[in-house]
């Protein structure tokens, strides 16, 4: 529920204005040149100044219609930092009678040079052709001479066949952008969705007016006399075409906040898919509806369904693998292994084979399709009821209405009554429903075999747990001396493995002795660093000659010393976006302090308890003296994987109290 509030909410309304300026290229003024700061935002690297995109339908006698994308942009480079604007990238669709064409034009940069604007244009050598996958390729241009001051333009053309699915907007970037139009131009025999999301909405304005195609055609004509003769035909045809001006201006940087899942998500932008074609003379044809359609064509596509059904390629091995296994946990625990270390994920993502399953299982690496759709077919092979589920990664972003490039990831799943369990068998260190973090993202989609599909919460519903037991003795010196046992269950596990892999153990102490209040750390252990279903355990003794301070006589210590949170993670008054932290999960703290012989305890913090917006985190923080040791236990538990922005200043003010208990510090005196 949520979840589905969440998507509800991230639809907004605002506008803004600005000044006149020229929004042609090729008529950049002295006044841009000179300009040094933006001047709404110092911070600013870099800033659009303008950039008008037009994308029209358009009709030729060869083809038919076809989308024309036309972009033009000026940018201010203001810093260093803000060079990385002078490059540009566009990706454009490789395969068959679909493939896409983009080039680029007009690409220069300008630069005032003795009170006079000189010109650098764009050259062969700063242009770039590459050939990402089978599926996609990329043009990129590097703009020259760019150097703090510059001003750089350009413009791109993109010329596709698919009609379905125009290319996205977005009004916002990481930089200011002083004002962004888009024009669409749709005949009437077409009808699309659109979608305009984000916080700011742009001024729309819509016209219609009247145009004509022109149709060419030849007929050849046998006379009484045998001759043969051709007719030279034109007919025209009267259509109404609509414009739709999107027009954003004086738009913020998009900053980064602590724990948001993909900024781009809440950018106010466009997006279309065409839903409906009325051509003349012909039934009206509709395309992708709801989410089942979307789903079903998907599934038919020669590089999902019918590689997701071969056979004869792992039988001989899995037969091994599942010998004297009989429960459903046992197998998918196996089948899982078996995957993950006969197959290596080669960083593709995608939900369609690329070279397919016999392949990527007989080369032993596959992009993520390959891999999860072998997984989906192993798994169905042991008896299980499993099923592939469509992804959009967290990098993806999230898609508001039904289409079929909402998706770029599959996973598999497994279906038991109400008990649903989630596979990857992409990342080495995924168990069951412990899915790679790039995964987390609301919702997937989960097609059976009956071509029926169903959404799946793809957000975590058991905590994740790191609990960290610490007993330390402090001496009359104030000198600390302990042992720590840090023990990490769950999604909390993957994210340590991953940070180690691959990291020296002398590398590794050193990173944690240093973000530790500079302790010396002896006795390192690691255990269940590859036992992926068992939590990960670290134990290590510790001396620090800083935890604690000696003022007239007292020692003051922070009980948690190294393990403080400092400062809270949210700064903001107010915030737009929910908080995201892609699973849920708590914190705990076992903590007993041996006070030395002849001090005894001033102060002690005492013991709370705060609780947020209907239990959606708890913060326990409970203290006692038994004799000479000193037992606090602390928890902070968040019980949801997203905090709406509504809850923001609720989850703010719980970090700061947390913060500031944590922060409180115990007093001894001698005795």
């Amino acid at each position: 529920m949520r979840i589905k509030f969440l998507i509800a909410s991230i639809l907004f309304l605002t506008v803004f204005s600005s000044k006149a300026q020229d929004f042609r290229l090729g008529k950049v003024s002295i006044e841009e040149l000179n300009e040094k700061v933006h001047p709404k935002d110092s911070s600013a690297v870099a800033a659009v100044l303008f950039e008008k995109a037009e994308n029209k339908l358009v009709f030729s006698q060869e083809r038919g219609f076809e989308i024309e994308f036309v972009v033009k942009t000026r940018i201010k480079i203001y810093k260093k930092e803000g060079y990385d604007w002078a490059n540009k990238a566009f990706r454009y669709y490789l395969v068959n009678s679909m493939r896409e064409n983009v080039s680029f034009s007009d690409a220069t940069t300008y630069n005032l040079v003795n009170g006079k604007i000189e010109k650098t244009k764009l050259k062969s050598d700063g242009e770039f052709d590459e050939v990402i996958n089978k599926y996609w390729g990329q043009k990129k241009i590097t703009m020259p001479n760019v150097k703090e001051g510059s001003v750089i333009e350009y413009e791109y053309t993109l010329r596709s066949p698919n009609i379905g699915n125009p290319r996205d907007w977005y009004f916002q970037s990481d930089i200011p952008v002083n004002r962004s139009e888009y024009i669409n131009y749709v005949p009437e025999y077409f009808v699309f969705k659109t979608n305009v999301k984000g916080f700011i909405s742009p001024k729309i304005t819509v016209e219609k007016s009247n145009k004509m195609l022109i149709i060419n055609s030849k007929e050849r004509v046998v006379g009484r006399t045998g001759t043969t003769t051709t007719n030279f035909n034109s007919d025209n045809i009267n259509y109404i075409e609509t414009r739709t001006t999107y027009l954003a201006e004086n738009m913020p940087a998009i900053k980064e906040e602590a724990f948001v899942n993909n900024v781009r998500n809440y950018t106010t932008s466009l997006e279309q898919e065409l839903s409906m074609t009325k051509y003349p003379n012909s039934i009206p044809k509709m395309y992708s509806t709801d989410w089942d359609a979307v789903v079903r064509t998907i599934y038919e596509y020669d590089d999902f369904g019918p590689e997701l059904n071969k056979t004869g390629y792992f039988e001989d091995d899995l037969k091994v693998v599942l010998t004297g296994l009989n429960t459903q946990d046992e197998k998918i625990d196996a089948i899982l292994k078996f995957v993950k270390s006969t197959v290596k994920w080669n960083n593709y993502y995608g939900y369609s084979c690329n070279d397919g399953v016999r392949k990527a299982y007989k080369d032993k690496t596959g992009n993520i399709a390959e891999i999860n759709l072998m997984l989906t077919a192993m798994l169905r092979y042991a008896g299980l009821n499993a099923h592939p589920v469509l992804v959009s990664t967290r990098s993806n972003g999230i898609s508001f209405f039904p289409n079929r490039t909402a998706f770029n990831y599959v996973i598999a799943a497994v279906e038991n009554g109400d008990d649903m369990i989630l596979l990857d068998g992409s990342d080495p260190f995924s168990t069951p429903n412990v899915l790679p973090f790039r995964t987390l993202n609301w919702l997937g989609r989960l097609i059976r075999k009956d071509g029926t599909s169903a959404p799946v919460d793809l957000m975590p519903k058991k905590a994740s747990i790191a609990l960290k037991t610490m007993n330390y003795s402090v001496n009359e010196k104030g000198e600390i001396s302990g042992q720590l046992r840090s023990q990490k269950t769950a999604h909390n596990a993957m994210l340590f493995r991953e940070e180690i892999k691959g990291v020296k153990e002398d590398v590794y102490l050193e990173k944690l002795e240093n973000s530790s209040n500079k302790i010396e750390i002896k006795e390192y252990s690691l255990k269940n660093e590859k036992e992926f279903n068992l939590p990960v355990i670290e134990t290590y003794s510790f001396v620090g000659n800083n935890l604690s301070e000696l003022i007239g006589g007292k020692i003051y210590i922070n009980p948690m010393l190294f393990l403080t949170r400092k400062q809270n993670p949210f700064k903001q008054e107010n915030r737009e976006y929910p908080v995201d932290y892609g699973f849920p999960f708590q914190d705990k703290y076992a903590i007993n302090i041996q006070i030395p012989e002849g001090f005894k305890v001033e102060n002690l913090p005492q013991s709370i308890t705060l609780t947020m917006n209907g239990n959606l985190g708890v913060f326990k923080y409970l203290t006692s003296l038994q004799g000479d040791t000193i037992q606090i236990s602390v928890s902070n538990q968040i019980n949801s994987s997203i905090v709406l922005s509504e809850d923001y200043v609720a989850l703010k003010s719980y970090y700061q109290k947390m913060i500031e208990k944590q922060n409180e510090k115990i007093i001894l005196i001698r005795i």
